[in-house]
């Protein structure tokens, strides 16, 4: 992995959504609401690494990822792949840009069109990109299928007919069928069961290493994360409040907000659980979310600058950056 060189870079990227407001909420606040999802998000992917974003659920994660591959288009900011500004590109370059950053997506299911065959929907990507035709693209279809361990009988096949972690490998076919660069993986292996979830991050990090991609993975289970990324991003209510290598967040967390989501992961070793809640409270509606630090209303170190203040990501450490006051 060249450490040195970014592949993407994200600067400043916000994107709210306006909220459909019950009767009662029109009453109370006047119309309808705006939900912050991303608020100044800015990171680097450096090319050939895997970068882990974690967080509780609603926390932005997926709204990300859908802003990346342009499935959302951001409020503000920029993107920047390959020293190209993704948000202006059009036509053929947007085309490009969609072959070479790839997503997968959570539900291995809803993502997969159940009225298309496993080799239907394959051909149709690499069809669509111009990578091959005729009998080349047979031949690709059986490259992919044993590339994520799937049976050659699996092209004339439907959806429905495969199980979840099966699924979920024929969604990672058809991502590497346009060979990206790039690949999104978000909340990949969520909804399968653990056994299979070993299955699905081992073929990711052999994928990784054979076809040299650079991995955005998405989860909300700190012991995946750990397992696959290389820097590990923590956002809480649209925004990254800290970044870092990976063992130095996992043993020297900067952020309370980090600290707190390591000490609530669940242990293995009956006598290292706590009983003592990891954060105190709930997580504010993204509705309302509240002045200064987002943290502060959780947060048992907060003093009165966090509750006016909002805090800019500062580098802590070399190479670990993270929005605390303290």
């Amino acid at each position: 992995m060249d450490s040195a060189t970014p592949l993407m870079t994200v600067e400043a990227l916000s994107k709210s959504f306006v909220y459909s407001a019950t009767v009662l909420d029109r009453l109370r606040y006047g119309g309808r609401r705006t939900v912050r999802a991303l608020q100044d998000v800015s990171f680097v992917l450096r090319r050939g690494e895997t970068l882990g974003i974690v967080g509780e659920s609603g926390c932005g994660k997926s709204t990300l990822a859908r802003c990346l591959v342009r499935l959302h288009h951001p409020d503000v900011g920029r993107i920047s792949f390959a020293g190209q500004d993704v948000l202006a590109l059009e036509g053929a370059a947007r085309r490009a840009y969609n072959r070479s950053v790839q997503m997968v997506f959570q539900d291995p299911y809803g993502s997969l069109n159940p009225r298309m065959t496993v080799h239907q929907m394959l051909a149709e990507a690499i069809t669509f990109h111009g990578l091959c035709a005729g009998a080349a693209v047979d031949a690709r279809i059986a490259e992919l299928l044993d590339l994520v361990r799937l049976p050659a009988d699996a092209a004339g096949r439907y959806p429905r007919e495969f199980s979840g972690g099966q699924r979920q490998r024929i969604g990672i076919a058809r991502a590497l069928a346009v060979e990206p660069e790039c690949l999104i993986a978000d909340e990949l292996v969520s909804s399968l069961d653990v056994s299979v979830q070993a299955q699905i991050i081992n073929l990711l990090l052999e994928l990784q290493e054979r076809l040299h991609l650079t991995v955005l993975f998405i989860a909300h289970d700190l012991r995946l994360v750990r397992h696959i990324s290389h820097r590990v991003a923590v956002m809480y209510l649209g925004s990254i409040v800290e970044l870092a290598e990976t063992e130095r967040l996992f043993t020297q967390p900067a952020h309370p907000y980090t600290a707190a989501l390591l000490k609530a992961a669940p242990e293995l070793d009956p006598a290292r659980r706590s009983v003592v809640d990891a954060v105190r409270g709930e997580l504010p509606s993204p509705l309302n979310v509240p002045p200064g630090c987002p943290f502060h209303p959780r947060c048992p170190k907060a003093f009165d600058r966090c509750r006016t203040e909002r805090p800019l990501l500062r580098e802590r450490a070399a190479g670990q950056v993270a929005a605390c006051h303290l």
